[in-house]
């Protein structure tokens, strides 16, 4: 049998006032005190409500007790011990599970005959429980607030119970005023608040009502309790769909609806807070509807349109409730509770717009924050370049990644598939620096890179050759080299970008300033002295020339002309690197490590390109056959590199598709054999002291772990190719007219291939495999093919080229299928590009003898170099960012023993 309560409900409502929802005057027990939430939440209700809360339990863990700054909170196993150690409560706060909040509401109720209002936190409670805990309360003459509800507080008694609303500092956001609020959700009710109070308007009672199934305490309630409430002018009601609460309210006080949540109106099932479905009658429109005929009017507020009446308006935007509300107290003669505190458009502490041009509505000024806010941000704004946090990164990275769906690889967010479209150049920018190439750019790094390719009576050249001479494979030789490009070569190119950079910054220049008077900013002594000297430097001057050559200007180039002297080459190359780096740098973009390192890169690209070459290739003059002058002037990174894997200049038209190779090459994500290497070097040097991290050495890393099967495997297709080609009369695997049947070709090797299969298996024996082809890596297709074999067929096509060994691997994939050999059409993998791609560059050469087989085997393993040392380089100043020391390591525990 349900107790009489207040008002002419035909339920028990115990509340007749808002001003009897939170007193001074409540005492507070709270099950579960010491959970997650409540642990955070409780000690701030306490201390801003005076002490209210007299115990909590927590089963298990009595006698402890909750530390806050008025004191301890005793907990104990059950409410009974509380009550039996002489304590006394009338308000019970609910932080259990869903499953248990129908227990704890019937303890509570059952044990303390003084209990008057139970607040339930919890949220998702079962609809049968939720029954059972109204039915509990209502013969108990208990009333329910929530579930799902973070609590009440009034600002007028300075008293919160059972949950967040104010967040962790209350006193701000709840300001003594005049206006009630009640919210379907519980953040927004500390919203609302904030919001009214920047208007000038204060609070009264603030409920958070919840939103799971059962609303026990809701508008009808709130509306009547509101009417006795003389302290309370008007209302606030934030309403969401689902329920028909609002419906049987009577309001007699003027009231704000904001109703939210049209798009849940096409839903078939409930989601977040318990919503209105599809043809549920109380979606937001029918409630919009609702108020708006309690308010008498037909539309909706808005700043454009501030439709209202002397009883309300109704919102669908919390920032419009503000004015709305003030708009509808005008109307009562009634004007805000104080002066408005501020407002709550946006003010940005810190942003910037780069080089976009945006609207004034999206170019918003920045404002001074508050502290100690405010001075963090202008260090960081004094701060140059990004720093990033540092993590284990051990089979992660921050710049590589493989989509799982396509198996294509990406380096900073950018398709293998799209940079095989590019030159080297513009992928070394797109590693190192995580941006797209500018004109200049390129430019900049074909002539930093083409300053260090020729070895011409170095010891640097004599390491080459002999570890060549040793019978030493492709990337041993280029490691070679590269033990030599050590800190102490690039340290003068470092120290000099070091201190252009703390020279310039802060002075607002844009790195293509071309009025001011850079002679304003002189070098100190001794940077002055790493960039011009005494006497002319050739090597410096045939650097210069290269970029009057190109057309290159910018305002580090200017300032280097501006310093008197002769330039050195450390001179040029930080300019050079100033140029590069100066916009990342500003932006944010890379660290400071990264632009300070970025000379040692430019090295040693050109090195490893430079010890590629025969040793023939390189003379006091000349590069492959190009001289010097050309290399700085005209000549690209892709042309260089091509040039060391020919031996000699190479025409035009084989640039395209090698700078395809190489792009395609770039990375397979972070768990290839030889990003592990280069990743594994940075992490024993320990990246946490970057400027111990020897780049040179890391990539000696990435070098040896390449091999035969990583790496060299793109000459196994060539010999297949070799093998089915010989005795064909081929001359021009470029020309479709080429006279050689392909299918024949195709069948009569696949036919052999199945037999050789059947044969096999018979016999036990191991089975022969076909280089270049893949099993299936789509499941369920009957054609697979491998999006990045697919990309380089289309844009051949595109480009009118055409490559007969391509096709006949397309035409033997089918053929292995027609004769048996296999289920399903094979994908023609990535390594079939390479053989199929330098074979055809190479194809002349071989035929007249100048290239042997061998040289074709070394050529498939140094474009593939060519290609992932660019990767692995972004992998290397990724780890030298980011990474902890020896973060590669494998654990003791995940390792194991084989006898």
């Amino acid at each position: 049998m349900y107790k009489k309560g207040v008002g002419d409900f035909k339920f028990f409502v115990g509340i007749s006032s808002l001003a009897q929802i939170a007193t001074r005057s409540d005492r507070v027990c709270v099950l579960n005190i010491l959970g997650g939430e409540s642990s955070d939440v409780t000690p701030v209700s306490h201390e801003y409500s005076g002490g209210n809360v007299v115990f909590g339990t927590s089963p298990g863990k009595g006698g402890s007790f909750v530390e806050t700054a008025l004191g301890g909170i005793p907990v104990y196993n059950n409410v009974l011990e509380g009550l039996a150690d002489g304590h006394r409560f009338t308000c019970g706060v609910v932080y259990l599970p869903p499953a248990a909040a129908r227990h704890g509401v019937g303890e509570l109720i059952r044990v303390n005959p003084d209990m008057r209002k139970i607040f339930i936190v919890t949220e998702k409670i079962p609809a049968h429980d939720a029954r059972e805990i109204r039915a509990m309360a209502q013969s108990n003459g208990v009333d329910i607030f929530g579930a799902n509800s973070l609590g009440v507080a009034d600002s007028w008694n300075h008293v919160r119970i059972g949950g967040a609303l104010g967040g962790n500092t209350p006193e701000e956001a709840l300001r003594k005023g005049s206006i009630a609020l009640l919210s379907n959700s519980g953040n927004f009710t500390t919203t609302i608040a904030t919001y009214l109070r920047m208007a000038g308007w204060g609070t009264t009672t603030l409920i958070s009502s919840g939103k799971d199934v059962y609303i026990h305490y809701a508008a009808p309630e709130f509306a009547f309790a509101l009417a006795n409430d003389m302290r309370s002018k008007a209302a606030v009601l934030y309403v969401e769909p689902g329920g028909y609460y609002e419906l049987d309210a009577e309001f007699t006080k003027p009231v704000v609806a904001c109703v939210v949540g049209r798009w849940k109106s096409t839903l078939t099932r409930a989601v977040g807070h318990a919503g209105a479905m599809s043809g549920g009658g109380d979606d937001a429109a029918t409630k919009e509807r609702w108020f708006m005929d309690k308010f008498g009017v037909d539309e909706v507020y808005t700043p454009e349109n501030p439709v209202c009446s002397r009883m309300g308006a109704v919102v669908t935007n919390i920032a419009h409730i503000p004015a709305a509300l003030t708009a509808v107290m005008a109307q009562n003669a009634t004007m805000p509770d104080f002066a408005p505190e501020g407002s709550l458009d946006l003010k940005p502490w810190f942003g910037r717009a780069r080089d976009l041009q945006l609207s004034s509505e999206l170019d918003l000024p920045n404002v001074v924050a508050m502290a100690p806010y405010d001075e963090q941000i202008e260090a960081l704004n004094r701060q140059v370049g990004a720093v990033l946090p540092r993590q284990s990164m051990k089979d992660a990275s921050g710049v590589s990644q493989m989509d799982p769906v396509t198996q294509v690889s990406s380096l900073r967010g950018m398709s293998i598939l799209h940079a095989a479209g590019h030159p080297m150049s513009a992928n070394l920018i797109r590693a190192l620096l995580g941006r797209n190439a500018d004109e200049r750019d390129l430019a900049l790094v074909d002539i930093a890179v083409g300053a260090h390719v020729n070895l011409h009576g170095t010891v640097t050249l004599a390491a080459v050759e002999a570890a060549r001479q040793a019978g030493n494979t492709p990337n041993t030789v280029l490691a070679a080299a590269l033990a030599l490009v050590g800190p102490a070569r690039a340290q003068q190119a470092r120290t000099a970008v070091h201190g252009f950079i703390d020279l310039f910054t802060g002075s607002g220049l844009s790195v293509d300033d071309t009025a001011s008077d850079l002679t304003a900013y002189p070098a100190p002594e001794e940077l002055r002295d790493l960039v011009v000297g005494p006497e002319p430097d050739p090597r410096a001057e045939a650097m210069v020339a290269g970029l009057a050559a190109r057309g290159v200007t910018s305002m580090p180039l200017r300032w280097l002309a501006a310093q008197g002297g002769h330039p050195r080459v450390t001179g040029v190359v930080a300019a050079i690197v100033g140029t590069l780096v100066w916009r990342s740098l500003a932006h944010k973009e890379i660290s400071r490590i990264t632009a300070e390192e970025l000379p040692w890169w430019l090295e040693l690209f050109g090195t490893m390109i430079g010890a590629a070459a025969p040793v023939s290739a390189h003379t006091a003059d000349t590069f492959c056959g190009i001289p010097m002058t050309e290399v700085l002037a005209r000549a690209s990174m892709t042309e260089l590199a091509a040039a060391a894997l020919l031996g000699e200049s190479p025409d035009a038209s084989l640039l395209d598709g090698f700078a395809m190779l190489t792009g395609l090459l770039l990375t397979n994500g972070p768990g290839a054999i030889t990003a592990q290497g280069a990743k594994g070097a940075v992490s024993a040097d320990g990246p946490q002291t970057p400027e111990r991290v020897q780049l040179n050495k890391a990539m000696i890393g990435f070098l040896t772990h390449a091999g035969y099967s990583h790496g060299g495997n793109g000459f196994e297709g060539m010999a297949f190719l070799l093998e089915r080609f010989r005795g064909t009369g081929l001359t021009d695997p470029g020309d479709p007219a080429h006279g050689v049947n392909l299918g024949a070709l195709a069948h009569a090797y696949a036919a052999q291939f199945a037999a050789h299969k059947v044969a096999s298996k018979e016999a036990g024996a191991d089975r022969m495999s076909i280089p270049c082809i893949n099993h299936p890596v789509f499941k369920g297709k009957d054609v697979n093919i491998d999006p990045r074999e697919e990309f380089v067929r289309l844009s051949m096509e595109r480009r009118g080229e055409y490559n007969v060994f391509h096709s006949y691997y397309r035409e033997l994939v089918v053929a292995l299928k027609d004769e048996g050999a296999t289920a399903n059409v094979f994908c023609v993998n990535v390594d079939a590009l390479i053989a199929t791609g330098l074979l055809k560059m190479l194809w002349s050469r071989y035929q007249a003898g100048t290239f042997t087989e061998h040289d074709l085997e070394n050529a498939a393993f140094t474009a593939f170099l060519f290609g992932r040392m660019i990767g692995c380089a972004a992998e290397i100043d990724d780890h030298q960012n980011r990474g902890r020391n020896m973060d590669t390591r494998t654990p003791q525990k995940a390792l194991t023993f084989v006898s």
